[in-house]
């Protein structure tokens, strides 16, 4: 059901986050711009700003505004649509009966948290987003009707990053700080308390404010389809495009819709450069590759890490997460062998070393990676059914199976027993490597050997169409080399880039590690997850002992003839599978 305005805080009332306000209002305008993503932390308005966004869009055909709000928890039948069981029982007929998404059209559908939505309810976002159509082929349904929505979601950065597909069909996003003035606070707060006394007063003291902000933006929405963009500013938008680094066109066709929207609001006949200007880290907030040395990029984005991989493979996370950047380890960190003060190892410049060739990890019986042959392969092939919004029929959730109901309750209405599908729901698999990136791993060609193990997990990862994510710690950072991806078919040229030098910050690294794979399996409960700390534990300090997240796997890669054993104390410590890289060698 749409939720009123009438019990929402009203949009007007909101103190502060006018950029936020702006971004909404211009997708109100002109819908077609896509949505808008709000990332931020908590108490900053997120959710309210988002709920009253309904109450001011203008009205369709009397009504108010649909406002529909999905669920984390919600089923694909409940987004999609499904049978009427009802029908089917007492009348004996087979009518399809509507989701959210039918629910939320000409509306706003609201995604609070999007970044910890389940996978299945992305991909039916992305194939209603991209057409504006749902198309419903199962349980002996097929039904098609439009569901062209404003989507808006909110996401706390802090939980995980959004998968890049869904993220790109946000056309605008807006960042928001939490941080306020006195004044801002105290406005803020007196508002709260004056709406939580009596809502309902409250609400009507901004009823004259909520209209001619309605009508505004139903003005400035008639008013749209006359707006021009001269050629020479459409070439402006695609070159600040191009020095984003953005990828594909779907940014250029969005800055101009906004461009256009922003125009409107002001009552102008034509976009102007102020139009293009006020709405580019709308455009560009999510989609920009990387730092520029042009204008057009705020000096406030931070340049990019020296020990990334290649642009190519520092896209966000496909599965809704991107790990962040860490920062240094803490003073009060034990130091590395590598971190004293006579500095050889630590002042070093980064040192390259190529991949060696794919080093077979052997595992224990009960920890063998699973090979390509096995079920881990059969269950990617279930995961990999059809996206399309016509093929959804065939996706096996265990729906109501209509065929085999009726062919049980023959003379028998109505039926004693409603049988369902088996469900398939194959379990996603992340594959989280530690790699020691300190320059004591340049000895006896260490990291090379190293990075060979990688290619075997990386090579294995992607027959089996799993995901994979790589943490390095070396010198004085902790960074995350490749985000949680779908394994690539082949990194060796990106392992080869990777360079190693300083000390060991692996205490640092141990705890940015769990707490990411703790907030993965809080997004994906059943996520199965193996993990693996490739490292020569050339480290000063106890290993505190812990319950690792999933399976874990330390490799030693230590090969001085005189171990210190260091790396299976920390396998010790962590209660996981301990394998030597002289072992993997011989």
């Amino acid at each position: 059901m749409a939720d009123g305005s009438f019990h929402n805080f009203p949009f007007t009332a909101v103190a502060g986050q006018e950029s936020l306000k702006l971004a909404l209002i211009l997708t109100a305008i002109h819908p077609r711009i896509g949505g808008v993503l709000i990332s931020g932390p908590r108490g900053s308005a997120k959710s309210t700003l988002a709920r009253g966004l309904a109450g001011v869009m203008p009205l369709m055909e009397g009504n108010e505004t649909a406002f529909v709000t999905l669920p984390l928890g919600a089923t694909e039948d409940r987004l999609l649509g499904s049978l009427d069981i009802d029908s089917v029982l007492n009348e004996k007929q087979v009518k399809f009966q509507p989701g959210l998404l039918a629910q939320a059209d000409q509306g706003v559908l609201y995604v609070d948290e999007v970044n910890l939505l389940a996978d299945s309810l992305v991909d039916v976002l992305l194939d209603v987003s991209a057409s504006g159509v749902n198309r419903v082929e199962r349980d002996g349904v097929s039904h098609v009707h439009d569901a062209r929505f404003v989507l808006v979601g909110t996401m706390n950065p802090e939980e995980g990053e959004l998968r890049p597909q869904l993220k790109d069909r946000f056309g605008l996003m807006v960042a928001l700080s939490n941080q306020y003035t006195l004044e801002e606070r105290v406005q803020i707060v007196r508002l709260r308390d004056e709406f939580d006394q009596d809502p309902k007063g409250f609400c009507e003291a901004f009823k004259y404010k909520q209209r001619n902000l309605r009508q505004s933006i139903s003005q400035a929405k008639a008013r749209l389809h006359s707006i021009k963009c001269a050629d020479a500013l459409r070439m402006d938008i695609a070159s600040r495009c191009q020095d984003a680094s953005v990828d594909g066109v779907r940014a250029d066709i969005v800055w101009v819709r906004a461009a256009m929207a922003h125009a409107a609001w002001r009552a102008a006949d034509t976009v102007s450069i102020e139009d293009v200007q006020a709405v580019e880290e709308f455009v560009l907030a999510h989609r920009r590759q990387q730092a520029s040395s042009s204008q057009h990029t705020p000096p406030s984005s931070p340049p990019p890490s020296s020990r990334r991989l290649p642009d190519s493979y520092n896209e966000p996370a496909q599965e809704g997460r991107t790990p962040g950047k860490s920062s240094p380890s803490p003073q009060n960190e034990p130091q590395s062998e590598g971190e004293t003060s006579t500095g050889e190892l630590g002042q070093m410049a980064p040192q390259r070393q190529q991949a060696s060739v794919p080093l077979r990890l052997m595992f224990t019986q009960t920890r063998e990676l699973r090979t390509a042959t096995s079920s881990r392969l059969l269950v990617g092939k279930q995961r990999g059914v059809s996206q399309g919004g016509a093929h959804l029929g065939n996706r096996q959730n265990g729906g109501i199976d209509i065929a085999q109901t009726l062919r049980k309750s023959v003379g028998v209405w109505p039926p004693q027993q409603l049988l369902r599908r088996k469900a398939h729901t194959g379990k996603a698999v992340l594959h989280c490597i530690l790699l020691d990136t300190s320059g004591s791993t340049l000895a006896e060609q260490t990291f090379a050997k190293a990075k060979g193990v990688i290619l075997d997990i990386a090579e294995r990862a992607y027959l089996q169409r799993e995901q994979i994510s790589i943490l390095g710690f070396g010198g004085e950072q902790v960074d995350w080399l490749l985000p949680q991806v779908r394994a690539p078919q082949n990194i060796r040229v990106q392992l080869d880039e990777l360079g190693a030098g300083g000390g060991t910050p692996i205490h640092q690294a141990l705890e940015d590690a769990e707490r990411y794979l703790q907030q993965a399996l809080r997004q994906q409960s059943q996520l199965e997850l193996y993990s693996y700390i490739l490292t020569d534990g050339r480290v000063t300090g106890a290993f505190a002992t812990k319950v690792w997240p999933g399976q874990l796997t330390v490799v030693d890669t230590e090969l001085a003839p005189v171990k210190r054993g260091r790396a299976q104390e920390l396998a010790s410590a962590l209660k996981a599978d301990y394998i030597s890289l002289s072992q993997l060698l011989a």
